[in-house]
Parts: C-alpha cells; structure tokens; sequence
C-alpha cells in the first residue's frame, strides 16, 4: 500500500492503463455492433467524396479543397476512435499499453481538433463568398487554401503534442483504469497521485483554442454573412446563399453542442460516466459519417458534378453499342 506521503516522492509509470467503457449497461455490445456499421458508412461516404473531388475537374475550386479536407478530417476521426474501440471492448482487449495510451490520446484528439477547424475553414470560405463576392476568387485561391490547411495542421500537432507529453510528467500510483472508451485526457491525468494542476491549464487552452474560439469565430462569421444576406436585391441569389449556410450550420450544431454541453457544464453537473462516454463517443463517430450527405451530396453544384459525370460514363458507354449497330446494319 503506497501512502500519500511517499506517492509524492515516487514516480510511478504504469506499464498499462485498463479503458473500463460503459459500465453496467444492458445492450452495450450491440451499442458496439452499431458504431462498427457506422465506421463502414464514414470510410464509404467520405472515400467517395474524397475521390470524386479528386478525379472531377470541376469541383478543383477553393471551396472544395475545404470540403475533400473536412471529408479527410472526418475520416481520420473515425479511424482513430471506431476501430481501437471495437477491438476494446467486442474482443475484450480493455489492457493498453502506456505508449500505446499516449498514441491513441494523441490521435483522437489531434483528428477532433482538425474537424472542428475545418468546419471555421468552410465557414470562412463562405464567409468570403457572400460578403466579398467580387474579390472571392482573388482572396481565396487554391494555394492559399492549401496553405491554411498545411497551417492548421501544424497547428493542431503542435498543441495537442504539449497536451499529451505533459501526461509523461505523471505519476500514476494507485488506480490505472481510465473511465471512458479511449485514453481521454483528462480521465487520464486524474488519475495521478503527484501535481497535475499544468494538465489541467493546458487543457482548459486547447479546450479555448479548439473548441470555444472556433466556436466564437463560426457564430460571428455567420452574423456578418446575415447582414450580408439582408443586403442581396435577388430573392434566388439568397435563397442560394442561405440554403448553403443552413448545411454548414447544421453540421456545426451537430459537432459542437454535444461537446459544449460535456465540457462547458461537466464544471457544474456531475455527469454519470455512461452518459459522459455516450454523449462522447456518438458526437465523435456520427457527425462524420452524415458530415457527406448534409453538406456535401445536398448541394446542387455536387449533384450536377455527380450527374454531369454519370452522363460522360453512358455516352462513353453507348458509343461502341452504336458503332456495332452500324456494322451490321
């Protein structure tokens, strides 16, 4: 039995953590079963997207660097939780290793940070649209649109990177099982017997910069594109602007209230660790998969892409059936 007294003076590095999930609860393995399908549907919808931009001239515009990147993003969000998390606890693996702990703290966090900084991407993409729609395609180009992805890249990296090497000056002692789906932050550096209040600091910064400030940038952005809109003569031109604006919101809402109400009110309100993990783990894995079907296969300039392109593929298609036709006529 180690003390509180001689915990202070001993480091203690734990060779594994134990992820406990959801505690108690009926259904919890079809729960499982669920976000296996939903990961399924993520990779699909999103690959699609990804290559379809890609491969169709077209869509080659600022605008839909931004979406390929948020369709990316999401990818990468749902690879680093879905899989560990089925392997956790549909094949009983709740052991992980401290590096491997650190890896996947690191990687669901760094993936989380760069979707919500996506979505202030599209919402400063649509900013210029609406208000400076003259000056768009000279503000916004695709290089620079490159170079503010690489930026938040690096970005992200950098603050996440501090976050999770702070976890290495703790000192874990007593318990070791982490209360969530995955090497959570902070359920992690709660569990230290030594100092842990620069965790706490450093958590409470990239909780500002990654969620609160993007958060505060997407709201103002949208008040001005309002004001803008209130401006447009033609009645088509705005319905346009707004049907796009609604999407975005929509995705917006759906990624960042779960995560405000977890985060802003867990000060406040003590949560029951199911409805913590829960609250987590569906805000984390759906907006992902339906991030495609709101924002992107809605709008009609991917519709006519889609169409215009299956039409190319039947007329390429129908032109040998009518050649042959011709020989034996």
């Amino acid at each position: 039995m180690i003390t509180k007294s001689s915990a202070n003076n001993t480091f203690i590095r734990p060779q594994m953590f134990y992820i406990i999930g959801l505690q108690e609860m009926p259904f919890a393995k079809c729960f499982y079963i669920f976000l296996s399908i939903v990961y399924i549907l993520t990779m699909f919808f999103n690959g699609f997207i990804i290559v379809f931009i890609y491969f169709e001239q077209s869509l080659h515009s600022a605008k839909y660097i931004a979406v390929s990147h948020l369709a990316l993003a999401d990818l990468c969000s749902s690879t680093a939780i879905i899989p560990k998390v089925i392997d956790t606890f549909l094949f009983n693996s709740n052991f992980i290793t401290y590096e491997a702990c650190l890896a996947n703290m690191f990687f669901v966090h760094f993936s989380s940070a760069i979707q919500s900084l996506s979505l202030v991407i599209l919402a400063y993409d649509r900013l210029i649209a609406i208000c400076l729609p003259l000056q768009y395609h000279s503000i916004n180009t695709c290089s620079r649109m490159k170079a503010i992805i690489v930026s938040i890249w690096l970005f992200c990296a950098a603050l996440v990177s501090v976050m999770v090497l702070l976890i290495t000056r703790l000192s874990f002692c007593q318990s070791t099982v982490i209360n969530s789906f995955f090497c959570d932050h902070g359920p992690v550096y709660r569990l230290a017997c030594n100092d842990f209040s620069p965790n706490i600091i450093m958590a409470l910064i990239t909780t500002a910069l990654l969620l609160f400030l993007p958060m505060v940038f997407i709201l103002f952005s949208y008040i001005a594109i309002g004001i803008a809109l209130l401006k447009i003569a033609s009645a088509e031109g705005r319905q346009k602007a707004i049907k796009t604006c609604v999407s975005h919101m929509i995705l917006v809402a759906i990624f960042y209230f779960p995560l405000v109400v977890i985060y802003g009110s867990s000060q406040f309100v003590n949560f029951h660790p199911n409805a913590r993990i829960l609250n987590s783990s569906l805000s984390s894995t759906i907006p992902p998969m339906i991030n495609p079907l709101i924002y992107t296969l809605k709008t009609e300039e991917m519709m006519d892409a889609i169409k215009n392109h299956l039409k190319r593929k039947l007329e390429k298609q129908s032109k040998p059936m009518i050649n042959i036709r011709f020989l034996y006529q």
